[in-house]
């Protein structure tokens, strides 16, 4: 018996590394009697995300032994269990890393939560984006309604999320992006001003914001644009930075840090989800698989792979005028 899984067996770029590859039961457990607690999920959806990409090129947070399977973030059905927390049919997510690339999962209850009914594609994506979302908003300062916070890279999935999140508590959003066609696309998702992320962008923020600057930025590319940012927050404002799409680490002017007292600070989802209890990770996915389920939260979907075609998922999540997440459908 086998099923399928994306490995890679060195470090490197992706197409150079990665094959969909049949596992026996030997390597991938498949088959094997479940242990008090354990569970057996067949994987439905699992999304290509940036950080598996540095993670089979070495550059994340945390090395795998190899050979190693990718995958921050899945969903599926439950096929089999031994636990009295989760029943044969439950949708279910990762909460804890697996492996998401691969037809089978055998884990414990522990890495799982059962979901409410919603679309398969959107449980897959809902880990990372939605959370990191919610954390942004809701971890760091203390917002209103009609507070702002502003944020490069707003078409992300992330980006996406924030907006979404932002307008169901009542908390405004400027939204930068670099290219002019993406913008209606935020404001038809709920983006309260959307601009270009320019030299003349400080100014308008200031323009639309007057006294009431944003309290708290989100930066996710580095480099000039995390400077905007940072000249855009109001005094004492905070700045976190969740990512580095320019590849360009932060320089940050003195003036930033004396005369407008802002505060630096970085997010990663993984050691959140470390520090904090079963129960608290448990109540904020529950919280957004309820938005989700309502159809008030959604990641858009660019298009999908079969796993045998992962060289083909590998070159459109890197392809121009891509439009959401590219998934990997296992069913």
């Amino acid at each position: 018996m086998s099923h399928q899984a994306v490995r890679f067996h060195e470090f490197g770029k992706p197409l150079d590394v990665l094959r969909c590859e049949a596992l026996d039961c030997s390597v991938s457990g498949e088959g094997s009697v479940l242990r008090p607690g354990e569970v057996r999920v067949g994987v439905e959806f699992t999304p290509i995300n940036p950080a598996d990409i540095n993670y089979v090129m070495g550059n994340y947070g945390s090395r795998p032994g190899l050979p190693a399977i990718p995958g921050m973030e899945a969903s599926g059905l439950v096929v089999e269990t031994c636990s009295d927390r989760v029943s044969v049919g439950d949708r279910v997510i990762f909460v804890k890393r697996v492996g998401g690339w691969q037809s089978e999962v055998v884990c414990d209850d522990g890495g799982v939560v059962v979901v409410p009914d919603m679309v398969a594609e959107q449980a897959s994506m809902l880990k990372v984006n939605p959370l990191t979302a919610l954390l942004l908003l809701e971890d760091y300062v203390s917002l209103g309604a009609g507070d702002y916070v502003i944020q490069n890279a707003a078409n992300s999935g992330v980006g996406q999320c924030v907006i979404q999140i932002a307008k169901l508590l009542g908390i405004r959003t400027i939204n930068l992006v670099r290219r002019e066609e993406l913008i209606p696309d935020l404001l038809g998702i709920g983006a309260d001003h959307v601009f270009l992320d320019d030299g003349d962008v400080v100014d308008k923020v200031r323009e639309v914001c007057g006294e009431n600057l944003p309290k708290i930025a989100f930066n996710a590319v580095g480099g000039d644009s995390a400077l905007r940012l940072m000249d855009a927050v109001a005094e004492q404002g905070l700045h976190v930075t969740i990512g580095a799409m320019s590849m360009r680490s932060l320089k940050v002017p003195n003036k930033f840090l004396i005369f407008k007292r802002i505060q630096l600070h970085g997010l990663w989802v993984t050691k959140w989800m470390v520090e904090n209890d079963a129960a608290t990770v448990e109540a904020a996915y529950l919280r957004l698989a309820g938005w989700v389920a309502e159809g008030k939260l959604s990641q858009a979907v660019d298009s999908v792979y079969k796993p045998e075609d992962i060289q083909e998922a590998i070159r459109r999540v890197s392809g121009e005028g891509r439009k959401g997440k590219v998934l990997l459908d296992f069913r």
